[in-house]
């Protein structure tokens, strides 16, 4: 089948992926999403941070709204300590997430030219991240707690490890997978309606996937403080 039949077929169209001399695939359409992510959120909060009033306007307030929920649940789990601490890597990354998980809501430019899709439809992206939350997690907890960071593995008993050991495993693939399937579900089933029903199901379902993507993003990061909330145990 050639390029332009199979682009035709496709339920989500998606820009040339290369192929290098490793044989590895590079899929571009995610790379360009991920840049256009990233400079969304920076000119979005540099904006409302460099126009900031003491009397704040509705974005403002929402933002300010959103960041105090977000740092009371870092409090309220890891204490004021880790909220000191994790609080700029974890409001990046709710805001992040949020940012990529809607991005594959806007409507595609000239046919099939520029298609936007979330980056977080790619199980690699989602993956990556829950790997980083998970390397993260345990630097900060052997810098704070020593080779103590590994205790829990034995906990309650250690003939429990093998059996900890796999939940430990299966944290990243959780966190990714169900952030990859909503996502790339969402994106799936507005395409199909778009295409059974242009001016009526699109637009109710686009309002339920902007709930489904702060849904999405919030849920990774809360599932992010309570991995990190055991490394502070006197909270």
């Amino acid at each position: 089948m050639g390029n332009a039949e199979q682009a035709s077929n496709e339920i989500i169209h998606y820009l040339p992926q290369y192929i290098d001399a490793l044989g590895m695939t590079v899929h571009m359409q995610t790379i360009y999403m991920i840049a256009f992510a990233d400079l969304i959120c920076v000119l979005v909060l540099v904006a409302l941070g460099s126009g900031a009033k003491l009397i704040p306007g509705r974005a403002q307030c929402m933002l300010e709204m959103l960041v105090e929920w977000l740092c009371g649940l870092m409090e309220g789990n890891m204490g004021k300590e880790g909220k000191k601490i994790f609080a700029s890597f974890l409001l990046t990354l709710f805001f992040f997430i949020f940012v990529s998980n809607e991005i594959g809501l806007l409507p595609q430019i000239g046919g099939h030219m520029v298609h936007f899709t979330s980056p977080t439809n790619d199980v690699n992206v989602a993956f990556s991240m829950a790997i980083m939350v998970m390397v993260v997690n345990y630097l900060v907890g052997i810098y704070r707690n020593g080779l103590g960071a590994f205790g829990h593995f034995f906990k309650p008993f250690a003939a429990m490890l093998p059996l900890n050991i796999v939940e430990e495993l299966a944290k990243p693939i959780t966190m990714s997978l169900r952030l990859f399937g909503n996502i790339l579900a969402g994106e799936i089933l507005l395409i199909i309606l778009y295409q059974m029903a242009p001016w009526v199901a699109p637009d109710a379902w686009v309002f339920f996937s902007l709930c489904v993507g702060f849904l999405q993003a919030f849920v990774f990061t809360m599932l992010t403080i309570v991995n990190f909330a055991p490394m502070f145990h006197e909270h």
